[in-house]
């Protein structure tokens, strides 16, 4: 019994290598399918270099930038008293540029906006122990106004002082 068992998955196994083998037969139409459709996106690459490398002309029209007149900001005036530490004095309006708890900070500032030509204050408000930084100071609040305007393109928080 033993032997006829063997015999029989002898004959199975070789029947499956045969059934294998025969199911794996190259089919020539399958390759024909495969080279075309290659062909065809080689075809397709090389029309797509040649547009790229030939691009067509692109034309430009410029465009000039529309600038509308600023009209006078007006909201960001504040009034406080305070006392000038250094410089020669206030006028009305005034533009501060930074504002320190310590008075160290204060001269930096003042030092380095009068190596940029502007003729630097130190103001201090006593109320809140604030050492301010003036940049310039003006009569009328236009001119201040102008002079903010200038310094935010630096300091962007600059503010109008009118000082009490």
């Amino acid at each position: 019994m033993k032997y006829a068992f063997k015999k029989m998955a002898i004959v199975a196994v070789g029947i499956c290598t045969i059934a294998s083998f025969s199911s794996c037969k190259s089919n020539e139409s399958m390759y024909k399918k495969a080279y075309e459709k290659a062909q065809a996106q080689a075809q397709t690459e090389q029309q797509t270099q040649v547009k790229v490398d030939n691009p067509a002309p692109v034309q430009v029209t410029p465009v000039t930038p529309v600038t509308p007149a600023k009209p006078v900001d007006t909201s960001d005036t504040r009034s406080e008293k305070v006392v000038v530490v250094s410089g020669t004095g206030l006028k009305a309006f005034s533009v501060i540029c930074g504002s320190f708890s310590l008075k160290t900070n204060a001269e930096g500032l003042q030092n380095t906006l009068k190596s940029k030509g502007y003729s630097a204050q130190i103001v201090l408000n006593e109320a809140r122990k604030l050492y301010r930084v003036v940049a310039s100071t003006f009569d009328d609040k236009a001119s201040a106004v102008s002079s903010r305007d200038q310094l935010r393109a630096t300091y962007p928080d600059a503010w109008l002082l009118y000082n009490k």
